[in-house]
């Protein structure tokens, strides 16, 4: 079996910079524990697999573990990969996925990713998760994800994580955000998953959903700009829209190639 694969860095200006996303698409689904399999060598946070049905895409995303229920940067990449290489003239890209129906609109080179909004809520640091932390954030709201604040961008850029204890959370599927006002940006993040082969992910889309109903209430903007600080980088535009949110960014590929399984 011959399959097509597209690896694309996303939510970046220049290819080595975002976060890479192996893009595969399927004329029908491969058995599940095959798309794991094919993740798992491609060895990079994200595979996304598509398949085309009528006027939108089906869209699945994996990591070398788990298949996730949401995913930006392998979306901006699989829509990136739609827009470049097979339907050139598509500028409105509909994806159904777990998370329902996900739109992306194409404006030039930017990618904005039509998501739903996950306004995180106030609550306490579980015990663990406080042990595993160099800095001890200021506050803990939680959605999907952790999300950690911190007084400003310095303690984010320094921050460490005790792996050993880390590892012992389950917070499957979610993470850990790091978070502060940003000096160059309206804010800056960081992103961490407990028992991942990247336990520190680039660049995060899907936590956006989370960050910008956040800062947005407390920055008191709708329209915002935030950079994730991995040492990839990776620059985000960001829409506050009631229950969406718009998540804008560029991206640039890595390789073309196929995929051979005997």
């Amino acid at each position: 079996m011959k399959l097509s694969i597209y690896q694309i860095d996303a939510f970046a200006e220049n290819v080595f910079e975002g976060n890479p996303a192996c893009v595969i698409p399927l004329e029908k689904w491969l058995e599940d524990e095959l798309l794991l399999k094919i993740a798992q060598e491609n060895a990079v946070a994200e595979t996304a697999f598509f398949i085309r049905k009528e006027n939108y895409y089906h869209l699945r995303w994996f990591t070398p573990e788990i298949e996730m229920d949401l995913c930006g940067h392998a979306t901006l990449a699989t829509a990136y990969v739609i827009k470049n290489y097979i339907d050139l003239s598509s500028n409105k890209i509909y994806f159904k996925t777990l998370s329902g129906e996900l739109n992306v609109f194409v404006e030039n080179d930017l990618f904005i990713l039509d998501f739903p909004s996950r306004n995180p809520k106030k609550t306490v640091l579980p015990d663990l998760l406080k042990k595993s932390l160099s800095i001890s954030p200021q506050e803990i709201f939680k959605s999907r994800d952790y999300l950690l604040l911190y007084k400003n961008q310095k303690e984010i850029e320094n921050i460490k994580i005790n792996t050993e204890i880390f590892n012992k959370i389950n917070l499957s599927p979610g993470g850990v955000i790091v978070t502060s006002k940003g000096k160059n940006s309206d804010f800056v993040s960081r992103f961490f998953t407990p028992q991942a082969s990247i336990m520190e992910d680039p660049v995060t889309g899907s936590s956006h959903c989370s960050l910008i109903p956040y800062w947005s209430n407390v920055l008191k903007k709708q329209e915002m700009t935030a950079i994730q600080l991995s040492k990839r980088r990776g620059k985000l535009y960001c829409v506050n829209n009631k229950d969406r949110v718009l998540i804008k960014g560029k991206a640039k590929t890595y390789f073309i190639g196929n995929i051979w399984i005997s």
